[in-house]
């Protein structure tokens, strides 16, 4: 029996649309080069976008077409974002992290037809100008007046009045595409739906999950160019939530203006954006005030216990999240059930230090050997999942191992899942440590050297050992003006690891290497420490190491 419900598609013009109708006066604020503060509203945004859209109609663009962004966070990639599939056509984020040759990889796969870029980054194009076809190059203007042969401005390409025409979209129909960020092989694109993504608002957007509303203030420090900035523009748009776009100066001092300036309610960022500014608030308490209920969204890697509880010190709530390009990306989210509240700190803490509970409508499993782990929190296993804003397959790709013959993604992150449904990735499987035929765990042995006092950042990476197969290294960051002995380290990991497990070495750099999203790469660190040599002394002391 079918029911009486109207067919109503899920389309991303119809957040669009409300947020010019109901909320046309709330502003939304974009930080610019020179440091000035560029200010408009719904109103703008809803009559730019659908200028944009039939600006794109008259240019030639079909149903489908992808057209390509590469820009900052800016109030004109919020209008690609949603004049670009209220044209029919799908808007593709580039990264302006991503190497030459992988960009240029990705926009011809991808089939770029049209492509708008920021004047500050048109060095980035002229890169791979030669190496792609796009029918049309739009440039925004921030005063450089750069506008290369055969480009042109964008305000002039969307200055005419008028209205798009109706593309005749079904909520099935792709609307946005991002491409992951190539950590294992070239990178591979998901063609997003409006559906999707009008469900993943609808989703992160709950009290119980990041709770975006109205009332908040909204501060997308993640980029646009990665994966979607986690879903924040869209929802927020869609509930009328105030919006502020940092653009390209993303040092603690700037975002931390930003925030007191703007009365910031809920961000999202990644954790080496909240090491920098959690560092800047305490080497200087009482320059800046935050807002009071501040929130923080962290993902795109783990967040330690001990950000979590220095964040909480400050008034500021941390809400660790975990998803993937795949997963639009939110799929998790960690925050407290009711009775939890009685709960003691460190309880309370570690728990919030999980990936979490699953989104509504998203479903998870641990497998290991094709067998579902219990929900026993003690065996870990391949984290899998699969709902409504999770992709079935990569675009033009015959890559199909990535999925299960039931239709479950293959996350390649190791995880447990405890009694209560809580999810905690232990590692990714190609970064687990081997050692004498047990595993360990580098991110948590990670989560820990951060929590002191000396450490900023720290990988801790598998190196071949000629006995235990393989070893832990750790590559540590210090804070600034900070010293600390290897023994000190280790003596520190020692209250909460055992023997085995803790790292023979510690190597101290000013760096780390990452990928486009963020992301340590431990590739790289892998290949750079392949040749290592082990201290013959210390490999000794490991006679406890368990062996199969």
């Amino acid at each position: 029996m079918k029911s009486t419900m109207m067919p109503s598609p899920l389309l991303i013009s119809s957040m669009l649309n409300r947020a010019g109708k109901l909320f046309p006066d709330v502003e939304i604020v974009s930080s610019r080069p020179d440091g000035s503060r560029h200010r408009y509203t719904n109103r703008d945004l809803h009559r730019r976008s659908r200028q944009l859209a039939a600006a794109l109609q008259r240019a030639g663009l079909a149903k489908g077409d992808r057209v390509a962004t590469l820009m900052w966070n800016c109030s004109e990639h919020l209008e690609a974002y949603f004049g670009v599939p209220e044209s029919g056509g799908v808007v593709h984020t580039l990264s302006l992290r991503q190497h030459p040759d992988e960009l240029a990889y990705i926009m011809n796969h991808a089939v770029d037809r049209f492509l708008i870029v920021e004047d500050v980054l048109l060095d980035v194009f002229e890169r791979i100008r030669s190496r792609v076809s796009c029918e049309r190059v739009l440039v925004v203007d921030r005063g450089s007046g750069r506008l290369p042969e055969g480009a042109e401005s964008y305000e002039g390409f969307i200055a005419e009045p008028g209205e798009p025409i109706d593309p005749g979209l079904a909520e099935d129909d792709a609307c946005a595409m991002c491409y992951t960020s190539g950590t294992t092989g070239r990178p591979k694109g998901v063609l997003y739906s409006h559906r999707a993504i009008a469900l993943h608002s609808l989703a992160i957007s709950l009290p119980d999950q990041i709770g975006i509303s109205r009332l908040d203030t909204a501060l997308p420090i993640v980029p646009m160019f990665h994966a979607n900035a986690w879903g924040v523009p869209y929802a927020a748009t869609m509930v009328g939530s105030k919006q502020v776009m940092p653009g390209r100066n993303l040092q603690p001092e700037a975002l931390l203006d930003l925030i007191q300036d703007e009365q910031v309610t809920v961000i999202a960022g990644v954790p080496t954006i909240w090491l920098g500014a959690l560092n800047a608030l305490e080497r200087e308490p009482g320059r800046w005030k935050l807002t009071e209920g501040l929130r923080v969204l962290v993902g795109g890697a783990a967040a330690p216990e001990s950000m979590i509880r220095r964040l909480e010190k400050l008034g500021v709530r941390l809400i660790h999240g975990w998803g993937m390009t795949e997963t639009a990306p939110v799929a998790t989210v960690s925050t407290l059930k009711p009775e939890m509240g009685l709960w003691s700190d460190d309880e309370r803490y570690a728990l919030l230090a999980r990936q979490g509970l699953p989104l509504p409508f998203i479903e998870t499993r641990a497998v290991e050997d094709q067998v579902e782990v219990p929900w026993d929190g003690e065996t870990a296993g391949e984290l899998e999942v699969r709902g409504p804003w999770v992709a079935a397959g990569y675009y033009n790709s015959d890559q199909t191992e990535k999925w299960t013959a039931d239709g479950w993604l293959r996350t390649g992150d190791v995880a447990t899942i405890d009694s209560d449904g809580y999810i905690k990735i232990t590692d990714r499987a190609k970064d687990l440590i081997k050692s004498g035929g047990e595993w360990i765990s580098s991110v948590d042995l990670e989560n820990t050297l951060v929590g002191h006092e000396a450490v900023r950042e720290a990988a801790v990476i598998a190196v071949p050992h000629p006995k235990w197969q393989e070893r832990p290294l750790a590559v540590v960051i210090l804070k600034d003006g900070r010293t600390v002995e290897p023994s000190e380290l280790r003596a520190f990991l020692a209250q909460t690891f055992a023997a085995w497990q803790l790292p023979d070495a510690f190597v101290f750099v000013t760096q780390l290497p990452y990928t486009s999203t963020g992301k340590v790469l431990k590739r790289k660190l892998r290949d750079d420490f392949a040749d290592w040599q082990w201290d013959a002394t210390v490999s000794a002391e490991l006679t406890s190491q368990p062996t199969l």
